[in-house]
């Protein structure tokens, strides 16, 4: 049975890149598709704020809380044996202080049960990594396009199309890199770009939207599925079709309770056999001595 899987652990399979031992991470939010995913065999599960989207059905991540993520990070280490489990700082939780991304840090690792944080954005968190990382809080980075900043960066849009944009990403994950961060994730920037900053900096790189050339990849697990139907973005594969499979299996419940078929006899349970009702004693018996346990019988 493998071994639960480590920082350390994933920070060492940067040396393995290209060899074919890429990192793969997807996200989860309850205990049935931890046990799912940590059956197969991922390297790790992110409790992205993404539940804003995939669970509460919001146009972006900003209304999530870090109660929330909590609750759900919860679910996911109780469904856990193996893989990392990494809890989301979710839009406010980490960007008004020091003191209080720390706090709410440790309130994710304590509370919910992750074993490391991540946080979204580049220079500007320099300081914030590396008193986390020094506090004993491993911090995963995530640089590109940020869900975070929809609104500042006009919608889900590739970033670093240009050289300017480009350089500051770059520049972005080396910051990160060298604050502490064990890994950093890149989103949404042009294939070239991602496997630049791969070349660069000494951790590993999980891209989403990224291209191939990044240590390692990682899917919302709503969308590897095929749970999605409303949308799938370019980047997106569904490796199954479980929202037609579960339209399938709905129909035929449907049809099966209307139709009188289901539950059948075997769904069904029968009453138990009653008990065999005790003679009554009779009262015109006779008496008889009962044999002495010791002693001489006449």
């Amino acid at each position: 049975m493998p071994g639960k899987i480590t920082v350390p652990a994933l920070r060492g399979r940067k040396a393995t890149r290209g060899q074919g031992d890429k990192l793969a991470m997807v996200t989860a939010y309850d205990v049935t598709f931890a046990r799912l995913f940590d059956s197969a065999g991922v390297d790790a599960m992110l409790v992205g704020d993404s539940l804003g989207m995939v669970i509460q059905g919001y146009t972006s991540t900003l209304a999530v809380t870090l109660d929330e993520v909590i609750y759900h990070t919860r679910a996911v280490a109780r469904g856990t044996a193996n893989a990392h489990i990494i809890g989301d700082m979710p839009f406010m939780s980490y960007q008004t202080s020091l003191d209080e991304g720390l706090r709410n840090a440790g309130r994710l690792m304590k509370e919910g049960g992750a074993e490391s944080v991540k946080v979204e954005g580049g220079k500007e968190l320099g300081e914030l990594v590396h008193r986390m990382v020094r506090t004993g809080i491993p911090v995963m980075g995530h640089v590109g396009l940020l869900p975070q900043r929809v609104h500042a960066m006009g919608g889900f849009k590739v970033q670093g199309r240009d050289d300017e944009a480009a350089e500051s990403i770059l520049e972005d994950a080396m910051v990160l890199a060298e604050a502490g961060c064990y890994a950093v994730v890149i989103e949404g920037v042009p294939a070239p770009l991602a496997e630049r900053i791969t070349h660069a900096i000494d951790v590993p790189t999980i891209g989403i939207g990224a291209g191939v050339g990044c240590d390692g990849q990682i899917l919302v697990g709503y969308d590897l599925l095929g749970l999605n139907n409303a949308m799938k973005p370019r980047f997106v594969k569904h490796f199954a079709n479980f929202y037609d499979d579960g339209l399938v299996a709905a129909r035929a419940y449907i049809d099966e309770v209307r139709g009188g078929v289901f539950p059948g006899a075997e769904h069904s349970f029968g009453l138990r056999p009653a008990a065999p009702r005790a003679e009554p004693a009779r009262t015109d018996a006779p008496l008889t001595a009962s044999t002495p346990a010791y002693g001489p019988t006449h």
